[in-house]
């Protein structure tokens, strides 16, 4: 229990002591005291405690010391601390939320480490939290773990993890404006080093958040450091340039050539067309079914949306090309083979904006 009730009371000697200089002060309705044999050093703590209370800390009524030193005793590292808030989370999140988990406390671990001696290559030590750590699948006992837990990972991967275990800094370390800045810094940039987008920065800062409130909830913090800090997202130009946003007539050239080509491209045809017209987000299109149409034969219709599987995406070479169907950075083809060598266009529009601006 935690307390403003604290009274220090001055140096009391005691002849023919070892330890003959004595501080006592209480906390609450318990006594506590220390003995030194240097009126020094029990000047020093005293003087230690007495700041404590300027700084209006609380102090713990079971072992007498201020908030800050009991958390320092009871502290983990910032990387253990993201493995269990990422445990916490992984049940009752989205595919989508998962992967914005991860990759956040991805982007934000390999930055808050002691020094950087002998760091493994960042894609490696990226792959090793991310696709590893921040990753939960069944353990034989039906229960969910993560990957590392689970699975043998290579060798560079179990060098990665050691490395940042031992170099992750303290979670008390975030109560220090400098360190939250760092993070925050880290949340700006892509993994190539250019900018990020405004909402993306913002989602992550989201997920940064929700971490920082589950180590207060876990009495490892204080108080939510974010407070101390002020930053702001980078301001991004969120103006659409319609010269790459495709007109009805040439929208509906480009859906109708999809739709010849086979019977992919006759399924092709509907998603895109849902997600032009309708403007639906891809997951959701991909779950409609026929009886979530009413089509009347003349003017606008009504689609009902019920369900949304947002994990599923594209991966794409650097040439354009359509690789596979993934939910995850390392997982196993799901797509139709057919698509393997499927182009991708080169300019796509902004979609939400071309359904909303041409109905």
């Amino acid at each position: 229990m935690l307390t403003y009730d604290v009274q220090i009371w001055g140096i009391r000697k005691r002849p023919n002591r070892v330890a003959a200089y004595q501080l006592r002060w209480r906390v609450g309705p318990r006594p506590f005291s220390k003995s030194y044999k240097i009126k020094a050093q029990a000047d020093g703590r005293r003087s230690e405690l007495l700041a404590a209370l300027r700084n209006r800390e609380q102090f713990e009524t079971e072992t007498g010391l201020p908030a800050s030193e009991v958390q320092a005793l009871n502290s983990t590292t910032w990387y253990d601390h993201t493995r269990a808030y990422a445990e916490m989370k992984w049940p009752g999140a989205s595919a989508k939320h998962r992967a914005s988990i991860a990759d956040t406390l991805a982007t934000i671990t390999p930055k808050l480490v002691k020094d950087n001696r002998g760091a493994p290559a960042p894609k490696v030590l990226r792959t090793a939290l991310y696709s590893w750590v921040y990753r939960f699948v069944l353990g034989d006992e039906g229960a969910l773990k993560p990957r590392i837990d689970v699975e043998e990972p290579p060798a560079d991967i179990v060098s990665a993890l050691d490395w940042i275990s031992r170099k992750s800094v303290d979670i008390t370390a975030l109560n220090t404006p400098s360190v939250v800045r760092t993070a925050l810094d880290a949340l700006k940039l892509k993994q190539d080093g250019t900018a990020a987008a405004e909402n993306t920065v913002n989602r992550k800062r989201t997920v940064f958040s929700n971490c920082l409130r589950y180590a207060v909830e876990r009495e490892l913090l204080a108080t939510l450091p974010l407070d101390k800090v002020d930053w702001t997202p980078p301001e991004t130009d969120d103006e659409i340039d319609f010269r790459f946003v495709p007109g009805p007539k040439l929208a509906k050239a480009l859906i109708d050539a999809v739709g010849e080509q086979g019977s992919r491209g006759r399924h092709l045809m509907a998603f895109f067309g849902c997600l032009y017209y309708a403007a639906n987000r891809p997951g959701e299109a991909a779950n409609l079914r026929e009886e979530d149409f009413t089509l009347p034969e003349e003017g606008w219709g009504e689609v009902l949306l019920s369900t949304s599987t947002p994990g599923r995406r594209l991966r794409v070479d650097r040439h354009g090309r359509v690789l596979r169907y993934a939910r995850s950075e390392e997982a196993g083809p799901q797509g139709d083979p057919a698509c393997t060598d499927s182009p991708r266009p080169r300019a796509p529009g902004p979609r939400a904006h071309q359904g909303v601006r041409y109905r």
